[in-house]
């Protein structure tokens, strides 16, 4: 039912994707799911193309390639359309797709590049024993302004306290932060 709603947004999305330039409209990155296997997310592309080739050299100009949690600070890769986007989670929207082929959960840990995953210490790595989820604890609570150490805290949480009741708190809280963005959102 999610997906009937979402469908009519990722058309608007991938026409304004196309408007703005060349490339795919869909992005496909491997990301490491449950267990450590491997999997395609689905995103709209937010970057210009060829935004993974540029990533290496934007992590060690800020001094940030050796931890897991890769974030490029004012991200120049970033399109005007995936700004948007990106900032009410619009990028998203194909991990539906992920969700029906059972590589990925409504709620969950993110799902990691392999070199993120590669400085793993043993708690971390808890955060593989379930399925990766489109949204979790630490995406509604601070998404971008969050640290490596408080994501990981929230997501160990999370997997060691997995319940319904949770999983709902969570995705209410989600369309909160979706609707209204604040200054995490990225």
């Amino acid at each position: 039912m999610i997906l009937v709603v979402a469908l009519p947004v990722m058309i608007l999305t991938a026409a304004a994707i196309r408007i703005e330039g060349r490339g795919p409209i869909i992005y496909s990155q491997t990301r490491i799911g449950r267990g450590g296997k491997p999997f395609a997310m689905l995103k709209l592309r937010s970057m210009v193309p060829e935004a993974d080739d540029q990533l290496a050299s934007l992590l060690d100009l800020q001094g940030t390639s050796t931890r897991p949690l890769h974030k490029v600070v004012d991200d120049p890769r970033i399109t005007r359309v995936g700004r948007f986007i990106r900032k009410h989670s619009i990028d998203e929207l194909p991990q539906l797709f992920n969700v029906i082929a059972g590589t990925m959960s409504l709620v969950g840990p993110r799902p990691q590049r392999a070199a993120e995953v590669a400085f793993y210490d043993d708690a971390a790595e808890r955060r593989l024993l379930v399925k990766p989820g489109m949204s979790g604890l630490w995406q509604v609570g601070g998404r971008s302004r969050l640290d490596w150490e408080d994501a990981l805290r929230l997501d160990l949480y999370y997997v060691e306290n997995w319940s319904f009741m949770q999983d709902l708190q969570i995705l209410f809280r989600t369309v909160r932060a979706v609707a209204a963005p604040g200054d995490g959102a990225r």
